[in-house]
């Protein structure tokens, strides 16, 4: 019963550990966006306005005729309007002290080491003595056998 209680606690030191290391880490991360998506078709760039064009044109398309290569066309250009997005993010990590990003680095790790280590290597110290504890109950059934024979023989 105490090493479950010694796991749990264990378990819940390294999530506390990954939780403050990722803040840590989220405060020194910037996220920007870029006007445009840095994307050219014959030479002219593609504003980030632009991708909805594809959008209008086949959203037009399905209520005029309903087919279902408009369902396609408007399927895709939704999908280039999430590729837009993404590619127009940038994420930059701010200026760090060494000691700030060593400290970051090291809540990390560690929390996803402790919590690997109550998560992976428990199960195999359970799996083990579950293991030894068939395999000594198999012995004295054994010996439990052996020990009614010895009793029989000796009545008759």
């Amino acid at each position: 019963m105490k090493k479950e209680k010694n796991e749990l606690l264990v378990f819940l030191a390294g999530v506390v550990l990954l939780v403050v290391g990722l803040f840590l880490f989220c405060q020194k991360v910037e996220v920007a966006s870029t006007w445009g998506l840095g994307w050219r078709v014959g030479g002219f760039p593609i504003g980030g306005g632009l991708v909805i064009v594809p959008l209008i044109i086949g959203i037009v398309w399905m209520f005029a005729t309903g087919s279902m290569a408009s369902k396609v066309f408007s399927g895709f250009s939704v999908l280039l309007i999430i590729a837009a997005v993404i590619a127009s993010t940038r994420i930059y990590l701010r200026a760090l002290t060494l000691f700030d990003w060593i400290l970051i680095l090291v809540l990390i790790f560690a929390g996803v080491g402790l919590i690997l280590r109550t998560t992976l290597v428990g199960k195999n110290k359970k799996d083990n003595n579950s293991d030894n504890a068939n395999k000594e109950g198999s012995h004295n059934s054994s010996m439990d056998i052996d020990e009614e024979i010895e009793k029989i023989k000796n009545n008759k």
